[in-house]
């Protein structure tokens, strides 16, 4: 789990601290928490030991998910007590996100120090939660799923997502309806939702007028977006095509898709919209078919080949990422190998591979023929393998080309600047601190195992 905190400080009597583990949704949903908070006079802090109020924001997609939350709850407890004793403020503690969804109840059986609970579909009512927790004390749980979407309460300021305030994500679509056998994304985030154009549009604008270059549009399904406008409904590649008349947004990019919500109208739109970025993140999760009808996936490994193939030829230089499962329950040798040989295929620029582990509920917790630990660990070994193998050599395809980067703050050398190419990898290179928010021009000279080094060009402004 990858951890964000937030960043700064405040002269406000009340601190507000919140712990983010997992996807970017959850980044976005933490943002978007201290947005509703901050009427009531929160304002983040650095450090928990200074919070009145700690928020946990939790994923249930890793193994183990609730084990690390009981453990962090245990050490923020001390935190809380300690900072009673010393200074004589009680500390709100609240856990939200898909943990909190899942498992609510069980949170406060092993946790009763904790005062709320909260789904990742409620937290626009986080204001009314704390009222019924300073009324009637802790042990609220909310974890219903509303009639009314969040994205209808939600206030219009948005908090700045990171320092420089170049790049955000902007979610538009939560939930799914595809049930995927292994996955409890539709159990914690619920069916389905597509955020209304219009308030996706006002926060864009918004999140642009800060000084946002680069959006990347969130949702568990981001592809299956058909958002209200005018009384129908629109397309990702609508929504796009009314993002890029935004001035000043310069760069697109969404995830997660399912194959299966792959349209023409948004395969042609990676050709014709401009400020669409020549990297798609689309998951195939395996290359057999028989796994993936176990997976109920919906689609199989050559209908995702065919749709790869006709992303190539609209856009030839477009690079795909995706990600893999391996040891799914009932997988077979076989059926591994089809998915090397998907690999090989393809050719991927960048890849998220993970061992098959149970979740609680999913359908696939249950089946037969659960695949042997060891057996995933090879298997995986040799899948990442193959993956850092393509990686290295899309890097490497690189060197010598000219690539158009992003500026997004100082390198860790004086001098140096960093960016972000079209394939999201990180630039380095000397340059003028007045180049940052602008989009330059790099002769690419070096491959590095996660990131890229280059020249400033000649002609260094692309825009």
């Amino acid at each position: 789990m990858s951890e964000h905190t937030s960043s700064s400080s405040s002269s406000s009597p009340r601190g507000l601290h919140i712990i983010t583990w997992g996807c970017q949704m959850n980044v976005y949903d933490s943002a978007r928490m201290a947005d509703v908070l901050r009427p009531l006079g929160y304002a983040p802090v650095d450090r928990p030991e200074e919070a009145d109020m700690i928020i946990l924001n939790t994923c249930h997609i890793r193994e183990k998910a609730a084990e690390k939350v009981f453990s962090e709850l245990g050490r923020l407890r001390k935190i809380r007590e300690a900072r009673k004793l010393e200074k004589g403020r009680d500390t709100f503690l609240a856990v939200a996100g898909c943990v909190a969804q899942a498992e609510g109840k069980e949170l406060l059986a092993r946790a009763p120090f904790v005062d709320l609970v909260l789904g990742p579909q409620t937290y626009h009512r986080l204001p009314e939660m704390v009222a019924r927790v300073t009324r009637a004390g802790g042990g609220v749980i909310d974890t219903d799923f509303p009639v009314e979407t969040k994205f209808d309460f939600l206030p219009d300021e948005a908090a700045p997502q990171n320092s420089a305030n170049l790049t955000a994500f902007l979610t538009i679509q939560e939930g799914c309806d595809k049930f995927c056998s292994f996955c409890v994304v539709p159990y914690t985030r619920g069916m389905e939702v597509s955020r209304p154009v219009a308030s996706v549009l006002a926060e864009a604008k918004r999140l642009v007028e800060s000084g946002v270059r680069e959006l990347t549009l969130l949702g568990q399904n981001v592809n299956a977006y058909h958002g209200e406008w005018q009384g129908e409904p629109l397309s990702l590649a609508g929504l796009a095509e009314k993002l890029r008349a935004i001035p000043g947004l310069l760069r697109l990019r969404y995830m997660t898709s399912h194959p299966r919500d792959m349209e023409e109208s948004l395969m042609v739109a990676h050709r014709d919209n401009p400020i669409f970025m020549p990297f798609l993140h689309l998951p195939v999760q395996s290359g057999s078919d028989r796994v993936l009808k176990a997976m109920n996936r919906g689609h199989t490994a050559d209908e995702y080949r065919d749709i790869i193939k006709r992303l190539r030829q609209l856009r030839p230089d477009i690079a795909l990422s995706s990600d893999f499962i391996v040891g799914h329950p009932g997988e077979t040798d076989e059926d591994f190998e089809a998915t090397m040989q998907l690999v090989k295929d393809i050719s991927f620029a960048s890849a998220f591979s993970f061992k098959y582990s149970a979740r609680p509920g999913t359908p696939a917790a249950g089946q037969p023929f659960q695949v042997p630990e060891d057996v995933k660990d090879r298997r995986l070994a040799r899948l990442q393998a193959l993956l850092r193998e393509q990686q290295d050599a899309f890097n490497a395809s690189l060197v010598g080309t000219i690539q158009d980067i992003l500026v997004t703050g100082p390198g860790r050398k004086p001098g140096q600047l960093s960016g972000r190419s079209p394939y999201l990898q990180p630039v380095h290179f000397e340059g003028d601190s007045s180049l940052i928010g602008q989009i330059v021009k790099v002769h690419i000279t070096t491959q590095r195992t996660n990131s890229l080094g280059g020249l400033l060009h000649e002609e260094a402004l692309a825009v």
